[in-house]
């Protein structure tokens, strides 16, 4: 997921957004201990448009708060 797709979201749809590439993660390093995962790079794009997302939350609540 590119940062300008995530800028463009509402911030409603970035915690949905967020909630499921958690789930999705989750479902993935199940996968991953069992040994029946296919693409093991995908834990990792996840983590990163996880990290994405949260960035921006956090940065949209800083300038509600009044911060930069």
């Amino acid at each position: 997921m590119k940062i300008k797709e995530i800028i463009e979201m509402s911030t409603d749809e970035l915690l949905t957004k967020k909630r499921d590439l958690r789930q999705e993660s989750l479902h993935l390093r199940l996968q991953q201990q069992s040994g029946q995962i296919e693409q093991p790079s995908r834990l990792r794009l996840l983590r990163r448009d996880v990290a994405r997302i949260e960035t921006i939350l956090s940065s949209r609540k800083n300038q509600k708060n009044g911060k930069k």
